[in-house]
């Protein structure tokens, strides 16, 4: 489907320790120039050196995916429009503001068409800014019309390639991760790569750019690499006060292009309460970041204009929960095994519970509904109880949030990924449980961690940080396809720094009586530069393949209909008709909508029921009054909908509408006993036929192979 634009290989001969923080680096170190100077000299070569690669590997990613996006839809040659029609979905609506920024007289007018919108959703005015995370669409509209580079690219491609830059900070930040955990830019280097070859598994920025996770990932990338070095022992007052600040603003920034933030840092807080609780990170820095997070949270809220679903949000009500459990619980690491145990599992459930209710509390305060769709979804999803509610079955039936494919695990053992994942894995795993219960069996509470006792066993808390990470977005992956981006490139991380990590290598060595400081030598740096070698001999040649084959945006039935639009209707006309489609209506035409795919707002939810409608069993007259009660003037029939197959029976759309009416699906298959027949064909199709009743109130005024445009009548 794809070309590729291949990233050098980068020779891994330099495998020197560029941060030599551990006593058996010391001793490795003795091979190198003798002296505190000379070992100065060579921190900075090497640290020259792997910085460079960095840099070189992230430009290298940006430039490939950017070829990809280019050598699939000749992107460079096709018509403005088929370029706007290739933002499916969300991400053409995320466009249009962008668009609509740049054609705006000025930046003030164009901050009030977006604080005061009466297209996008009609008859309404909304506040976008409100809604949607679309700052970095105001951001990029600002910087293009300040920046003097208008002669010399268009608009498009200036989003585009901050996009594709984007990536190439993404790469870097997993690099410098693996790099940090392990001690060696081999490590980073290997990350990289595998982050490539599993392109498949890891982004889908090339043919879904303007998604709100593609601007949000780099940030959420590099928080992780800062909150890794934050966490480690004895850090220099300057640096821990410049580490935080990076925190912060990676925070803020994935706070603020992201819609789902607040369950991706739940996550997070998930991960340092675990960590806090079990005494293998320092109370003090879990306090730090959780206080960042409710700080950037916040920040967002106000730059959203008090949006009530970040209020409302699970994060905030269970980092203030843990903030008041602690006072109320002091003294919660001291006493034998089963006393702290008893005193961990109270923690716990005092935590869950002031969780819900304060979250209960916010929520009937501020009347909040947002996002009460997403846990019925997840309530459905995990066998709490069946559902008929349309917008849980609709997430339901997509692909997308259903579980991880199975395939998956298989193209990532072709790189030798997952193998590698599960080695480490297992490993650190053991090492957790070993060190977790010798810190609750431990009366004098010494952490454990960090330490490096001779005899002992121990993990560092950056170490066990990434490994609790990696282990809680891998269920969330296993359990939601989406959510797998989150995972794969993390597990790109976690996977490289074990295989370079001198702790593991000494553990499993160790295990086997083979302990020698030579050999870990050998094996921390043999292994990465082996897989390296098998990566580049087994997938050069397949994107070699991939550069050769060229491929063409090809969809001439929509660009039919949009070019119809733009002529032949007035530019206040209000169209109705699928999300998805409509996100592009509304960036080709700028014409006025009823619905669209931002879905976090209970009255779109309700608005778009409704519109789906023409998909369902209804009298044209019912139908009529819903469309013109949203100011309808135009309805687009799609007949990839109304003759679905993508979808088994029970997830089709019109069947998700017939249930949710009460009415019996089509088709052969059971039907729930209290279903009932309809009293009405499907509007769909019976409006094709021309009747009487469909005439009085639907004229067709547009028709090809794929679309039907109906003109709604004004009578009552």
């Amino acid at each position: 489907m794809m070309s590729i634009r291949q990233r050098r290989e980068i020779r891994a001969t330099e495998v020197s320790e560029d941060f030599p923080a551990q006593e058996e680096n010391v001793k490795l170190e003795n091979k190198l120039p003798s002296g505190c100077t000379s070992r100065r000299l060579w921190k900075i070569l090497s640290l020259t050196i792997g910085g460079t690669i960095a840099l070189c590997i992230g430009l290298l990613t940006s430039v490939y995916l950017a070829t990809l996006h280019e050598n699939d839809l000749w992107f460079s040659n096709i018509k403005e429009v088929e370029r706007e029609i290739s933002f499916r979905t969300e991400c053409g609506l995320y466009y249009s503001y962008y668009k609509q920024m740049l054609q705006a007289p000025t930046l003030v007018q164009g901050f009030h068409g977006l604080i005061y919108d009466n297209k996008t959703e009609s008859m309404k005015t909304i506040n976008l800014l409100q809604r949607m995370n679309i700052y970095q669409e105001v951001f990029l509209s600002i910087l293009y019309r300040v920046l003097p580079i208008q002669k010399y690219l268009e608009p498009v491609y200036f989003y585009i390639y901050t996009l594709f830059g984007l990536q190439a900070i993404y790469v870097t930040a997993l690099y410098i991760t693996s790099w940090l955990l392990s001690g060696t830019w081999l490590s980073g280097l290997l990350a990289a790569f595998w982050y490539v070859t599993n392109r498949i598994d890891t982004t889908r920025v090339e043919f879904t750019i303007p998604l709100r996770e593609n601007w949000a990932l780099p940030f959420f990338a590099i928080q992780i690499a800062a909150i890794t070095y934050f966490l480690r022992p004895n850090l220099q007052p300057l640096s821990e006060r410049l580490t935080l600040l990076a925190i912060f603003i990676s925070t803020f920034l994935f706070s603020l292009t992201w819609q789902f933030n607040q369950f991706m840092m739940l996550m997070q807080a998930l991960v340092l309460f675990t960590l806090d609780s079990l005494d293998m990170l320092p109370a003090v820095k879990a306090t730090w970041l959780y206080g960042i997070q409710i700080t950037s949270l916040l920040l967002v809220c106000i730059l959203q204009f008090f949006n009530s679903m970040i209020l409302g949000s699970l994060l905030i009500s269970f980092n203030l929960s843990v903030f008041i459990a602690r006072k109320l619980q002091k003294n919660l690491k001291t006493g034998s095994f089963l006393n702290r145990l008893g005193k961990l599992l109270l923690h716990l459930f005092m935590v869950l519970c002031l969780t819900l209710f304060l979250n209960n509390i916010i929520k009937k305060i501020l009347n909040l509904k947002s996002d009460e769709h997403i846990f019925k979804f997840l309530k459905a999803k995990f066998g709490l109880g069946a559902t008929r509610d349309f917008d849980a079955n609709l997430y339901l039936c997509e692909e997308a949030f259903g579980l991880l494919p199975f395939n998956t695990f298989g193209r990532l053992s072709d790189t030798l990924l997952f193998y590698a994942y599960v080695f480490v894995l297992s490993i650190t795993v053991t090492v957790a449980f070993v060190v977790a219960f010798h810190n609750l069996s431990d009366s004098t509470n010494q952490q454990s961690v960090g330490k490096t006792e001779k005899g002992t066993v121990n993990l560092k808390p950056e170490t066990a940080y990434n490994l609790i990470h990696t282990i809680l977005f891998g269920f969330l992956a296993l359990s939601t396809m989406r959510m797998k981006y989150l995972w794969t490139s993390h597990m790109c991380v976690f996977a490289s720094f074990g295989l370079c990590s001198p702790e593991i290598w000494e553990l499993l060595l160790k295990s086997v009586h083979l302990y020698n400081p030579k050999r870990i030598c050998i094996m921390r740096y043999s292994v990465p530069i082996l897989i390296l070698l098998y990566l580049c001999y087994k997938f050069w040649p397949g994107m070699m393949d991939e550069l050769s084959e060229l491929r063409e945006f090809y969809d001439p039935d929509t660009v039919e209909l949009m070019n119809w639009i733009n002529t032949n209707t007035p530019r206040k006309a209000v169209f109705a008709g699928s999300m998805q489609l409509l996100a592009g209506v509304k960036l080709c035409t700028g014409r006025t909508l009823t619905n669209h795919p931002h879905y976090e707002d209970s009255s779109l939810r309700e608005r778009t029921r409704a519109v789906y409608q023409i998909y369902a069993k209804r009298a044209p007259e019912e139908v009529h009054a819903l469309l013109r009660s949203f100011g309808t003037d135009y309805v687009i029939l799609e007949d990839s909908i109304c003759y679905e197959r993508r979808h088994h029976r029970g997830c089709r759309l019109r069947d998700l509408l017939d249930i949710a009416n009460g009415h019996m699906m089509d088709g052969p298959g059971e039907n729930d006993p209290d279903l009932k027949p309809a009293d009405h064909p499907r509007f769909c199709e019976e409006i094709k036929r021309n009747l009487p009743p469909y005439v009085a109130h639907f004229t067709r005024v547009f028709q090809n192979k794929t679309f039907h445009v109906y003109k709604l009548s004004r009578n009552k």
